[in-house]
């Protein structure tokens, strides 16, 4: 089973940036897509933006497109998020997360394809 680990989170003023890290090993080839979520406190967990292995596809969230960027080193089995301009309402915790299918991929990764949750970063941001 996949194993996922994120890093790069961390205190910043609001203005900064981040690039948060999710390594995966164990990956499974149902593995389409990785994904990127975060939670803030009180409130349930927000899809962020998800990439394609294959390819090198992106998708955002339409609120927050812009200000995010996911990328993804796929000999590393590595995906990034790059987080600019940061506003205390990014202050969250940030997961990433698998998405596979036993009946191919879909664009975008609909939230019931993605499973196999990282124990998150925590991203505080300072106004």
């Amino acid at each position: 089973q996949v194993q996922l680990v994120e890093s790069g989170g961390g205190l910043v003023q609001a203005g900064g940036s981040l690039n948060l890290s999710c390594a995966a090993s164990g990956r499974a080839s149902r593995d389409y897509a990785m994904g990127w979520f975060r939670q803030a406190p009180g409130k349930g967990r927000e899809f962020v933006a998800a990439f394609r292995w294959s390819g090198g596809r992106t998708y955002y969230a339409d609120s927050l497109k812009g200000r995010f960027t996911i990328s993804g080193d796929n000999p590393k089995n590595t995906v990034y998020l790059q987080i600019n301009s940061l506003k205390p309402e990014d202050t969250a915790v940030y997961y990433c997360a698998v998405a596979a299918s036993r009946f191919g991929s879909k664009w975008p990764p609909p939230r019931a394809d993605f499973g196999s949750w990282g124990q998150g970063t925590q991203v505080t941001v300072s106004s």
